[in-house]
């Protein structure tokens, strides 16, 4: 896994003024997927891994993650304490990983949701027409590429299910032909549509999805648990912004997005299967 970690201790240390009693040795991960439409340059974060080392008095590491995959196995293994989470990651952190949600991203607020894409001149007009059809989804964790399109396509035979990196990735295989359908979020797609020679249509919209939020890990001690959010609660604003979450806002309701992804979950074991059968037996 490709990854940058960049260290900072203050405060104690600083020109060995302090005695080592008042050191702590706790070490907190910053977690980030750093790719796509809604990404952040990972600098941004820096000034808030500062700020919280300062506040702190920790060892405070950024860690970016290049896709969904990568930041679920961390986030499996309880490697990051602090995760800025897309909402497919921030349901599974939730759910199974007892991440504690503090803080809604910036972005589109509740307003993004998967869209289905194909071809402009494709022969298909609607789902049951992707039957023993090959189409492309995103990582496992993303919400928009994933567990959404998923969702609806239950009840399908697919002939192959291709699996990509990235959301413009998506297009390219509908362009070539690999695939006659691919799922991504809408904002990607409306990003990135114009890029390639071939002109789509949105053949399916799925339900609106709730924020990306910032997320603590169950692993830390309750009480630090608290100074890290009071600290990124009364951040400078400039923090704030940089690192893209909000202070004001309430933290979006995730249960009933929960229950979706479990519902998708039993389809794992048969998604990379050919043909794929996107169907539970009783």
């Amino acid at each position: 896994m490709l990854k940058i970690k960049l260290s900072i201790l203050v405060g104690a240390i600083l020109f060995g003024c302090s005695s080592p009693s008042q050191i702590s040795t706790e070490r907190l991960t910053i977690g980030v997927v750093s790719y796509g439409n809604e990404a952040r340059s990972v600098d941004k974060y820096e000034p808030l891994q500062s700020y919280l080392a300062e506040q702190t008095n920790s060892i405070v590491e950024l860690e970016p993650a290049y896709n969904e995959l990568q930041a679920l196995e961390q986030i499996q293994r309880q490697r990051w304490s602090l995760v800025f989470a897309p909402p497919g990651i921030a349901a599974i952190a939730i759910k199974e990983g007892q991440y504690l949600p503090i803080f809604t991203l910036e972005g589109l607020g509740n307003r993004e949701r998967s869209v289905l894409v194909v071809k402009k001149n494709s022969p298909i007009e609607e789902l049951a027409d992707l039957s023993n059809k090959k189409v492309a989804l995103g990582k496992p964790g993303s919400a928009t590429g994933y567990y959404l399109p998923l969702y609806d396509l239950y009840g399908l035979t697919l002939a192959q299910i291709f699996f990509a990196p990235t959301p413009k990735e998506v297009l390219q295989l509908i362009q070539d032909g690999e695939v006659e359908a691919g799922a991504l979020a809408e904002s990607e797609f409306q990003a990135h549509r114009f890029e390639f020679e071939t002109n789509f249509r949105v053949l399916r919209k799925s339900r609106l999805i709730p924020s990306g939020v910032v997320i603590l890990s169950p692993a830390i001690e309750r009480n630090q648990q608290e100074n890290i959010s009071d600290s990124m609660r009364e951040a400078p604003a400039s923090i704030v912004s940089d690192a893209g979450y909000v202070v004001d806002s309430q933290v979006p309701e995730y249960e009933e997005f929960i229950k979706l992804v479990e519902k998708v979950k039993p389809l794992e074991q048969r998604i990379r299967q050919t043909p794929a059968v996107l169907t539970i037996d009783n």
